[in-house]
């Protein structure tokens, strides 16, 4: 923790002085300098001292997530103007290093304001900013009764992150509004505790579906990434994490399976507990949750981790049909336009948001409903998916 802050530090000091040559251009009044450097002073001192202090860094981790937004909000929008200055410095460098142009001075400082204004947005209002994402799936196996049934997917509430009711009940009725057939959440309830619910369970009580409510476990529901008194208190938070599910009217699976009947037909609904790679837990049993399912049965598997899906999934025994996965947030940044999507969360999963589909298997990661760490979402807006499922004749 201490050497990522340390070369954050380091990241943010080169920023700041290689970004105000562009400022410099325009300082009039010695304000400007003062206003800026005081600022970004304050940060870098409050970054050092998270290095140096572990004691302090640990009584002030429930403000780190706003630090985190603070210094993205001024961080970043340096970062992504600062190659126009670039590109102008390697043009002097081969032209004999002439005076700084003030066009592209001009330039710099209002791309600068434009990407601070979307960040701003994005704390403010996109973290709540819900929309809704539909894919029609085609399967040549799927039984006939089924053909047309709709899912809707939540995935990455986060309630300990939540802050507005009004704009999550808007989120909400957005869900039910689309009338699916099926609700599924795929994990991460909380950041922490399964107090976190305790004010909104009376709204995602609300959610509606006639097939049925189901949800499994994220990373974050375990309560793994803080410190317990007991085995005992941990054990018994998550206990209280699985009544919530069921106050709410959701069926909790634990590497289990359940049967979904429409008619005179049947598809398998398959839950596993958290399952991922590079460092995450492994408490997924596919093999436990698949040990009483026909061969031949259509299944949909809810794995948390997109992860599991490369890994173990499919290359399994049975083919799973359709995996549902949430956990990367499509780290809640980025550039999200349909026919183009980019976020620096690609670099670490190849599947990070939408759909999938590889040797006719598909998997779907939504984009998550909450947020976590960053307070707010630039570019990547939090997500309600559904998913209809239609039978083809090939």
């Amino acid at each position: 923790m201490a050497t990522r802050i340390i070369l954050l530090t380091i990241l943010f000091i080169f920023g700041d002085i290689y970004f105000y040559q562009a400022i410099s251009v325009f300082v009039v009044s010695p304000l400007i300098p003062l206003l800026y450097w005081g600022v970004d002073i304050a940060c870098i001192l409050v970054l050092l001292a998270m290095a140096v202090f572990p004691t302090w860094r640990s009584r002030a981790k429930q403000f780190l997530p706003w630090l985190l937004s603070g210094l993205l909000l001024s961080l970043l929008p340096k970062l992504i103007a600062s190659p126009l200055l670039l590109a102008e410095d390697m043009y002097r460098l081969l032209t004999g290093f002439g005076e700084r142009s003030i066009v592209v001075a001009a330039l710099v400082l209002i791309v600068a304001a434009l990407v601070l204004i979307s960040m701003l947005f994005g704390i403010t209002r996109g973290k709540y900013h819900y929309k809704v994402r539909k894919e029609t799936l085609y399967f040549s196996d799927l039984p006939a009764d089924f053909d047309g049934f709709t899912i809707t997917q939540l995935s990455d509430i986060h309630a300990g992150s939540l802050g507005s009711k009004r704009a999550v009940q808007q989120g909400i009725t957005l869900a039910n509004q689309q009338r699916s057939d099926l609700l599924l959440f795929t994990g991460d309830l909380v950041n922490h505790t399964a107090a976190e619910m305790e004010p909104w369970k009376d709204v995602f009580s609300q959610l509606k579906a006639p097939y049925g409510k189901y949800a499994i476990l994220g990373n974050h529901d375990y309560g793994d990434y803080m410190q317990w008194e007991s085995h005992a208190a941990k054990a018994f938070n998550l206990h209280q994490l699985e009544q919530v599910h069921a106050e709410m009217g959701f069926s909790l699976l634990r590497n289990k399976a359940v049967q979904l009947v429409k008619d005179n037909a049947r598809i398998t609904l398959i839950g596993v507990e958290n399952w991922g790679k590079g460092g995450f837990q492994r408490y997924g049993d596919l093999q436990k949750a698949t040990e009483n399912i026909a061969d031949d049965s259509f299944r949909i598997l809810m794995s948390h981790d997109p992860s599991h899906w490369e890994e173990q999934v499919l290359p399994y025994r049975s083919p799973v049909q359709l995996t549902l996965s949430g956990h990367t947030h499509g780290m809640q940044f980025g550039i999200d336009l349909g026919f183009f999507k980019w976020s620096p969360i690609q670099y670490f999963y190849k599947e990070w948001a939408g759909l999938y589909q590889r040797h006719g298997k598909y998997l779907y990661v939504n984009r998550g409903f909450g947020f976590h760490g960053l307070q707010g979402r630039i570019g990547i807006w939090p997500e309600i998916t559904v998913l209809t499922l239609k039978r083809s004749e090939s």
